[in-house]
């Protein structure tokens, strides 16, 4: 569809060189421009969840949990009070 859309001069140059770069129509560009804005606007990051790997962290050898002052006076020392 054909439409008429007034651009700012440094939205226009900056696609018209994101075209140049990836050797990509300039209308290509503005609407992938526009459909990932309008992602952005239709779901502001505030309300999407959050998600993060989780990572098995473990001890090193000869560490252990049991006893958290002996574990702490083994990584900081023992002149950590």
């Amino acid at each position: 569809m054909r439409t008429t859309l007034t651009i700012d001069d440094d939205v226009l140059d900056r696609a018209r060189a994101v075209a140049g770069r990836l050797h990509t129509p300039f209308r290509r560009v503005v609407n992938e421009a526009l459909r990932a804005g309008l992602r952005a606007v239709e779901e502001p990051a505030g309300n999407r969840p959050y998600r993060t790997a989780a990572h098995k962290l473990g001890l090193k050898n000869g560490r252990n949990l049991d006893n958290i002052q002996e574990l702490i006076a083994q990584i900081e020392g023992e002149e950590h009070r």
